[in-house]
């Protein structure tokens, strides 16, 4: 009887933190010291915004005193508070690495990288990120944890998930690469990996059977990738064209990592709604670019990665890999130079696994240092990433009828970005985030 007991005080602790985010008021007014409702648009003083059962219903200008005794009030006076911040590369399962990264890939159960995607969503959301696009993972943990998350059984940020990322046989998304021969057939089994337009026809519709949100596929080689075949274009166009055909008529976006200028132009003729990475350009390519909707995705930040992982162990990377990093980081940031004068669209995203989680705000300072302004680095943040990942009436503003997610920091983020580092309150989805 008395283990029992004692059994049952431990289940009751543990679930008391869920249960104390699951209780919520019914309603809840911010008091906003200064309000970035709608990034781009002029920054209001004074505001309070009014929520209930997880939604905005009220956004008033000045500090209003609540007109029901139950209302919770929260102060935040004297802060900024802004839309919760939107990051559209991820990989939330690990950010380990370079070779460490390709044993923890064979070493770690999906149950133990479900457990790392938890832990990594979390400190994503705590540093104000309230939704992510997660850009591949080979298990299926952040499936899981998208579904965990939205069902309330698990604190994190929401997510857009791509299941397992796609490519030619031998391309960047290829998980046998770098493994002995023998061991490449366990590895068979992913499915993401196609050759000729049906079988990659095949690819995409089973990432969409096993429930993702958005699909992505590498049309070039890939700086982390064990394979000395360049960065390239990877893929053909009726291989490209059947992959992003097969997703848009599910009604799913598609995302591309390109770094080749030919990978880029093969993605955006196909009709991809975003590029990641998109380092190499060509006047001819960046002339398309500018005529196409297609949105690009920077990921500036994955050269911090670099950098603190080589200035910790010279030999984190094997040789090969080594070689494009220091290119990587040598050339990183000059695409955005190029492609922001010419309207180009740009959405956020860190690439977050390459670079540690949580520290997601770290691209803002890159983007205005490669030609963006505080102002267009935070729409990129917010409603124009909204708008990449389809949920532009449910995120990326503070507005009536969205979504309760916002944050609060001090000091003006439109003067100095680097106060989007020290994030002091989150709210996700009508909750706060202790």
């Amino acid at each position: 009887m008395l283990a029992k007991s004692a059994a049952s005080l431990v289940l009751l602790a543990l679930a008391a933190p869920l249960a104390a985010q699951t209780a919520a008021p019914p309603q809840t007014w911010i008091h906003a010291g200064r309000l970035i409702d709608r990034p781009g648009k002029p920054v209001r003083g004074p505001a309070t915004i009014v929520i209930e059962n997880g939604r905005i219903v009220a956004v008033r200008d000045g500090i209003v005193a609540p007109d029901r005794a139950d209302a919770r009030v929260i102060d935040l006076t004297g802060k900024t508070v802004l839309p919760g911040l939107i990051d559209s590369h991820v990989h939330l399962t690990s950010d380990t690495g370079g070779i460490a990264g390709q044993l923890e890939e064979i070493t770690l159960s999906p149950a133990a990288q479900a457990f790392n995607a938890q832990v990594n969503g979390l400190k994503t959301l705590r540093a104000g990120f309230t939704t992510v696009r997660n850009l591949g993972d080979g298990d299926g943990a952040t499936l899981a944890l998208r579904d965990a998350v939205a069902a309330g059984k698990a604190i994190g940020p929401r997510i857009v998930d791509a299941g397992n990322s796609i490519s030619g046989t031998s391309g960047h998304m290829d998980g046998s690469l770098g493994y002995r021969d023998e061991l490449r057939p366990m590895f068979d089994g992913a499915g993401n990996t196609c050759n000729g337009a049906e079988d990659c026809r095949r690819a995409t519709r089973l990432q969409i059977a096993r429930g993702a949100d958005v699909i992505k596929f590498a049309s070039t080689g890939g700086v982390n990738s064990r394979i000395g075949a360049g960065l390239g274009r990877q893929m053909f166009d009726d291989e490209a064209k059947a992959i992003v055909e097969t997703a848009h008529m599910f009604g799913k976006k598609v995302a591309v990592h390109a770094h080749g200028a030919d990978g880029i132009a093969l993605a955006i003729a196909a009709g991809a709604d975003s590029i990641e990475h998109g380092t190499i350009l060509t006047s001819e390519l960046v002339n398309q670019w500018a005529k196409a909707k297609t949105y690009y995705v920077p990921t500036l930040s994955t050269v911090n990665g670099y950098k603190e992982r080589l200035a910790a162990n010279p030999n984190a990377y094997a040789p090969d890999v080594l070689e494009k990093i220091k290119w990587r980081i040598e050339i990183t940031g000059q695409s955005l130079r190029t492609l922001v004068p010419r309207g180009v669209r740009i959405a956020f995203g860190t690439d977050a696994g390459v670079s540690k989680h949580g520290r997601n705000a770290d691209e803002f300072e890159l983007m205005v240092a490669n030609g963006m302004t505080p102002t267009s680095a935070l729409v990129a943040a917010t409603t124009n990433a909204a708008d990449l990942l389809g949920l532009t009436n449910e995120i990326g503003s503070i507005e009536q009828g969205k979504s309760a997610d916002l944050i609060a920091v001090t000091g003006d983020p439109l003067a100095d970005m680097t106060v989007l580092k020290r994030v002091e309150f989150v709210m996700a989805r009508g909750r706060v985030v202790e």
